[in-house]
């Protein structure tokens, strides 16, 4: 089997995802058209020589339809024969693009594959698609279904974790993230966005909020607690898991990911083709994994589907070095720490979703991104990156630097 190698990475910064965030001008097809144009010229690629563009694209309707990442390829000049696909997912469609592409390429029926994720969230909001998981009635009562702020309130409630665990957690994803900004962390890959005429309109992450503190946070409302109780989703939770009396409401805005704006861009191949293009691999891939989990808690997958490719790459969890553990809520990370033994020291060292934003397809990717700047920079080896997943599942992925 031929092995996958990451040679490059480019991001947009991640704009909040609303009328007054600094993206909300550009369309999804310019943000997946100026990663791909910034990771071809920066590393001077032949496009002739890319055999497909994978990308994460979770809402894919009006300007993210069509087969966005085809479009994103013409439009940024790559060769004609380049051809594209988007890939769903939900949450985790950025990684599993990275993973399709990683496949690719290890069963030699690839040379070279870019892969990332688009997600415009405040032109094309969540949820646009529709889809039978959330709006058909007899299929919602099978599985089970709450909203995803109800599940993580779940997994709050029978794991223990109170207001105060969830915004400690979220407090210290706002300093880690401030601190990495401003120690340049993330300016290695961050490419500025340019609007219609040219200019350079943003070009650092935008959703974060350095000055936040304990106390402000402890002002927000839980943001789930009427829906869970006017909506009837905490009496569906409780039938479903009947050892819990009620539902504790503690994710609040504050505490759970941010809605952004963003894409990425990263290049895999095979050796062959790094030799062939005069490019160096940053890291190889060691195992990626998918799995599904039990629908209606929905956000416990990212143990499990460690757990898996851990065993893949022949791996114990005490053999990675940083993991990149999705912040889609707090109590999310709290239960994959306490599940693997993993301390938090090498959880989401530079802060995640919560401070960041989560732009839904390329969230995955951006992950796999950041893990190996970061690896980079403190000369260590190994890096895992795993999300939760709506419905049901949890993806990740293993990487080792070069």
């Amino acid at each position: 089997m031929t092995e996958a190698y990451i040679y490059d990475h480019v991001r947009t910064p991640r704009g909040k995802g609303r009328s007054d965030g600094a993206l909300n001008e550009i369309t999804p097809l310019q943000l997946g058209t100026q990663v791909l144009q910034a990771l071809r010229d920066r590393n001077g690629l032949d496009t002739g020589l890319v055999d497909d563009v994978v990308m994460g694209v979770v809402s894919p309707v009006g300007e993210q339809g069509s087969v966005l990442p085809r479009s994103a390829a013409l439009n940024a000049g790559y060769a004609q024969h380049v051809p594209g696909v988007q890939i769903n997912r939900f949450c985790a469609s950025g990684l599993e693009a990275l993973n399709i592409a990683a496949a690719k390429v290890m069963s030699g029926q690839s040379s070279a594959v870019v892969a990332g994720g688009i997600e415009s969230m405040s032109r094309v909001p969540i949820g646009s698609d529709g889809g039978a998981w959330a709006t058909d009635p007899a299929f919602a009562a099978k599985i089970s279904f709450v909203p995803q702020g109800i599940s993580a309130d779940l997994i709050a409630t029978l794991d223990g974790y109170t207001r105060e665990d969830v915004d400690a957690f979220a407090l210290e994803s706002q300093r880690r993230a401030a601190e990495a900004q401003s120690q340049g962390r993330f300016a290695k890959s961050i490419i500025g966005v340019r609007d219609v005429i040219g200019e350079i309109i943003l070009d650092r992450d935008e959703y974060l909020r350095p000055g936040t503190t304990i106390a402000d946070l402890a002002k927000l409302k839980p943001a789930f607690e009427q829906m869970g109780h006017a909506g009837g989703f905490d009496g569906v939770a409780i039938r479903r898991y009947p050892e819990v009396e009620s539902i504790r409401h503690v994710h609040t805005a504050g505490n759970s990911s941010g809605i952004v704006d963003g894409a990425c861009a990263v290049l895999l191949g095979s050796k062959a083709y790094g030799e062939a293009a005069g490019l160096k691999p940053r890291a190889r891939i060691r195992s990626f994994a998918s799995i599904g989990s039990e629908p209606c808690i929905m956000l416990t997958g990212p143990a499990p589907v460690t757990e898996k490719a851990l065993r893949l790459a022949g791996m114990k969890v005490g053999d990675i070095d940083l993991f990149e553990v999705n912040e889609a809520f707090a109590a999310v990370v709290l239960r994959f720490m306490r599940a693997l033994d993993v301390s938090h020291d090498k959880v989401n060292v530079n802060g995640g979703a919560i401070a960041l934003g989560h732009p839904l397809g390329a969230t995955g990717s951006i992950l796999v991104g950041t893990v190996l700047d970061e690896l980079e920079r403190r000369d260590l080896s190994t890096g895992l990156c795993t999300l939760c997943v709506g419905a049901g599942m949890g993806t990740a992925t293993i990487i080792e630097r070069l």
